[in-house]
């Protein structure tokens, strides 16, 4: 209980430091506002004189730790699976590794050339669909619902588990459990034969996660990069074991051999 209240108070610092920051640059006539970005517009609210509107420090901490989390151990583990399937599936990993020499080079990635990434988009999406960081999202019925012969009252909380949307075989077929980014070739739609519920990693409808291309933006930077430098093989010492805790993660991590493609590097 101890280090858990240490570790929070030490996260509470670390966000209000960098609030005084964009507090300090506002004071030292350094900046007109505190920021149009998601920070800022928190410390505005934060600042609010409309006590409807304000936000409390600590309600200003808890958003920007639910924005760190989302943003980063999500992202944090589509890259290990990412990784570990690009490892166990050689040939896989030589296509996306043609396809970002022939768009990049050498060079950093770069967003016009992100976009021509289609390879890439097709592991990612089995990625996702293997090892998606969510298991399941979690949704409040604001009004009663009929679905089939289910009644859902009002305020009911519905678990989707798109763990199990994602591993249907009469969705994906009978070959549901082998990283197959073929099924992808040809977009999410036809991979899905239209059922948009069918693939859903980053949620559905309108609380669809807001990050979503951002976090597909920075999945292609990290492997682009990797590619261009390293081929990846799996180590002896990896134990296969998912675990979800509150994503979906590797239990003894992910143990890999990189090789340098560079000699001389």
């Amino acid at each position: 209980m101890l280090e858990a209240e240490e570790l929070a108070k030490g996260i509470q610092d670390c966000v209000s430091k960098i609030v005084k920051t964009r507090e300090d640059k506002v004071v030292k006539g350094e900046a007109d506002n505190f920021g149009i970005d998601f920070l800022g517009l928190l410390i505005n609210a934060y600042h609010d004189t409309d006590e409807n509107n304000k936000l409390s420090l600590e309600d200003l901490v808890d958003e920007c730790k639910t924005f760190y989390f989302a943003g980063q151990d999500t992202v944090n583990s589509l890259l290990a699976w990412m990784v570990l399937l690009l490892a166990s599936h050689g040939d896989w990993q030589e296509k996306a590794r043609r396809e970002v020499i022939e768009i990049f080079g050498n060079q950093y990635p770069n967003s016009e050339g992100l976009s021509k990434l289609k390879i890439m988009t097709m592991i990612i999406n089995e990625s996702l669909r293997l090892y998606g960081p969510a298991v399941g999202l979690l949704r409040k019925g604001g009004s009663e619902v009929r679905l089939g012969n289910l009644v859902l009252p009002t305020d009911i909380d519905i678990l989707i588990a798109n763990v199990a949307l994602h591993h249907d075989p009469q969705q994906w077929g009978d070959d549901v459990h082998l990283f197959k980014p073929e099924r992808f070739a040809e977009g999410i739609a036809k991979a899905t034969n239209y059922n948009t519920a069918a693939f859903c990693p980053f949620g559905l409808g309108p609380r669809t996660c807001v990050g979503t291309n951002f976090a597909l933006m920075e999945a292609k930077i990290a492997v682009s990069m990797i590619l261009q430098r390293y081929t990846i093989s799996l180590s002896p010492a990896y134990v296969h074991a998912p675990v979800s805790i509150i994503t979906v993660k590797p239990q003894h991590g992910i143990q890999v051999i990189l090789e340098s493609l560079h000699h001389d590097a």
